[in-house]
């Protein structure tokens, strides 16, 4: 998938909303597993994207493979087939925001 997005606050593999982890784990609850906090929080995010801004366009462009065990339309065999997908922060955790539930 090359439309990821993740607008979380503070991960080790979001560079200017775009995922750098190569695969993501979506869990049952739509939760991203795959997100590592950044060492020195929301500031060293920033940090971060500014030093990666000369280098975005080829960041952009990295393929992510979605594992999803969620209950989603998405779902194909535990793989996303979603053209693009947004991962973003909630209260509690960082969710795929694009999950859409099967309708029963």
């Amino acid at each position: 998938m090359n439309n990821l997005k993740c607008t979380t606050s503070n991960c080790e593999h979001n560079i200017r909303t775009n995922c750098t982890a190569g695969i993501i784990n979506v869990s049952g609850n739509a939760a991203c597993g795959t997100k590592i906090k950044r060492e020195g929080s929301a500031l060293a995010q920033q940090f971060a994207e500014l030093e990666a801004a000369a280098e975005i366009s080829s960041v952009e462009n990295e393929k992510v493979y979605v594992q999803c065990d969620a209950e989603c339309v998405f779902n194909k065999d535990n793989v996303c087939s979603a053209e693009k997908i947004t991962v973003s922060d909630t209260l509690f955790n960082t969710k795929c925001a694009s999950r859409k539930k099967q309708q029963s």
